[in-house]
């Protein structure tokens, strides 16, 4: 799989993410979400962070890969209740290319 398709995979989802903006709770549960709102979908984005780092260390590389996808959909719909647009996302990643994390952080703290 190529770059340009990896992100196009995020894309595709952060879009189907904000279509559901307004829609039935009843039926979706990513309009769930976004109707309970920012602290519950922080709730579960931790939840999901916990249970990825858990599969992790235990070496369970099926859970793993499992937990790593729903920790990146609770991401994307935290984005989208703070009208981030996962492309501000990956900008930000394009200008830290080649840039190694220390020089990052200096740059950050200036």
């Amino acid at each position: 799989m190529t770059d340009a398709e990896k992100e196009e995979i995020l894309s595709r989802l952060f879009a189907l993410i904000e279509s559901r903006k307004g829609g039935d709770p009843k039926t979706s549960y990513t309009a769930q979400l976004l109707t309970e709102g920012v602290k519950k979908i922080a709730a579960k984005l931790g939840e999901e962070t916990i249970e990825t780092i858990d599969a992790a260390v235990k070496g369970k590389r099926a859970e793993l890969v499992h937990e790593s996808a729903d920790l990146l959909y609770h991401l994307l719909v935290l984005l989208a209740a703070r009208e981030v647009k996962v492309t501000d996302v990956f900008e930000e990643l394009r200008r830290r290319e080649g840039l190694s994390g220390i020089e990052e952080k200096k740059e950050r703290k200036n």
